[in-house]
């Protein structure tokens, strides 16, 4: 009994190491690290970027992308991929602006609808992975189109702008004198609904044991199909959320709402850490992957580079986020063979 006492009295001391070591030395400390760097440098170096100007103008412009990366992530996380967020989110912006403009529906139950909307849509793009057994990049590219398109039947090329003050007010209001805008605390307990979702329950687990490896995880009882399911219900509703919230923004619904963002959310996600191949992953390093995707782009803007530099900036950083963890491991793998190597010659040698 004193033995095993002992023994686990010096191995919380190594566990506590071990965990310490993780947290500040792991792929999302590592993201936050250059996070903090990049904000420095921009300081430093760019004209107007230390302000409360730029924590506005900078966490508005990632209220969309934040919203939709947290379902996103889950979904990279199991293997999958979600490519039409964006396409759902400017069908559900179409769907508002049409029932708010021209059926004149109270606000609030158009708000309900466009929820409804996006749900219908992650539950369609489920339906076609999970029960058909679909790849999820041919459907959700597909789906892509198939959204935008009927974004562009429901409202045609109409756009509509005389939504109520109070709420665009609202959706552009900031707390205090901080900057910070007022619509970043629902933005907050998503991401700590994810984040606890993910890293804390028994169905974030299983999440990882998908992308490790689907056949695995059905052996010991997981519901593959349901969980992938659910998350992309989940997707479509968070993506509609994120298209109000666009609407209200601008204070405009067109058909062409929130085109082109999906490739911002994927390359947030995959610069986060969560690797594109499934199994690993985290929301705190999704969220500094946004929010250095946000911070270099308001930066270039400042320093008045045209918007075809931006583009080519975010396919950049979606590329280097797919190669530098590949080349990371491949490091990784070599060195810990070197060492082997190393130890083996020294164990013949005596």
């Amino acid at each position: 009994m004193s033995d095993a006492r002992s023994k686990t009295t010096v191995d919380r001391p190594v566990k506590a190491r071990g965990a310490a070591r993780r947290l500040l030395l792991g792929r999302n400390a590592n993201t936050v690290y250059a996070l903090l760097l990049i904000v420095v440098i921009a300081s430093v170096f760019v004209p107007y970027f230390a302000g409360v100007a730029t924590v506005s103008f900078l966490l508005i412009d990632a209220v969309p992308i934040l919203l939709m990366a947290m379902p996103m992530a889950l979904i990279i996380i199991t293997g999958e991929i979600d490519l039409s967020v964006a396409s759902t989110a400017g069908l559900s912006a179409a769907v508002m602006g049409v029932l708010f403009h021209d059926a004149h529906w109270n606000i609030w139950w158009v708000f309900v609808a466009c929820i409804i909307v996006g749900l219908l849509c992650g539950a369609f793009n489920g339906i076609l992975i999970t029960a058909i057994g679909l790849p999820s990049l041919a459907v959700t590219i597909g789906t892509l189109a198939l959204f935008r398109g009927l974004a562009l039947v429901v409202i045609g090329d109409n756009a509509v702008a005389d939504f109520p003050i109070d709420l665009t007010a609202f959706a552009t209001s900031t707390i205090g004198g901080t900057g910070i805008p007022t619509f970043m605390i629902f933005v907050a307990i998503v991401v700590i609904v994810f984040a606890v979702l993910l890293h804390f329950t028994p169905f974030g687990r299983a999440l990882f044991a998908l992308g490790f490896s689907k056949e695995a995880a059905r052996f010991v009882g997981i519901r593959v199909n349901r969980s992938k399911f659910w998350l992309y219900v989940a997707s479509g509703g968070i993506s509609a959320f994120a298209g109000i919230f666009w609407v209200l923004r601008y204070s405009s619904a067109q058909s062409d709402s929130v085109t082109g963002l999906e490739l911002s959310v994927v390359a947030a996600v995959l610069l986060g850490g969560v690797s594109i191949f499934g199994g690993s992953g985290g929301i705190v390093g999704v969220v500094a992957g946004v929010l250095i995707i946000r911070t270099v782009n308001y930066s270039l803007q400042l320093a008045g580079l045209p918007d075809t530099v931006l583009t080519i900036v975010t396919g950049s950083l979606l590329v280097l986020s797919v190669i530098a963890p590949s080349v990371s491991a491949r490091l990784r793998l070599s060195g810990e063979r070197r060492r082997s190597r190393a130890l083996l010659a020294e164990t013949s040698a005596a």
